[in-house]
């Protein structure tokens, strides 16, 4: 079992920047496969990115590609997602979601088992 605590959250005004971090607990980070989510007000939780466990495969939906990007520090227990460009519709509540997984991503919520608490991001136009 793993336990995940998102941070990075904040308010941002349009064109800024923000780096998200999700800290793992447990000892067999390197297994699981890891994404972020969102999910802003009446709406659907919507995939956002994720990694594979060694890292070196990534998928990003079409509405964050070229702005976001996700890492994954496996010696640290903690994956990233720094968010460029930041734009208004990017506002919502941010989780990061974990499943142990061989070497692909995966890209429904359905497919993860573990999530975090949500961290906050607010874009001001």
């Amino acid at each position: 079992q793993v336990q995940l605590v998102e941070s990075g959250g904040g308010l941002v005004q349009a064109g800024g920047s923000l780096r998200l971090s999700c800290a793992a607990s447990g000892r067999t980070f390197s297994s699981y496969a890891m994404a972020w989510f969102r999910q802003a007000p009446g709406k659907e939780r919507d995939m956002v990115a994720a990694i594979n466990c060694g890292g070196g495969r990534t998928y990003y939906a079409d509405s964050v590609k070229g702005r976001f990007t996700i890492t994954r520090d496996n010696a640290k227990n903690t994956v990233y997602l720094q968010m460029n460009s930041l734009k208004p519709e990017d506002t919502a509540v941010y989780y990061c979601a974990a499943r142990l997984g061989g070497n692909y991503y995966y890209t429904s919520s359905a497919q993860y088992d573990y999530w975090g608490q949500g961290t906050q991001v607010t874009v001001s136009s």
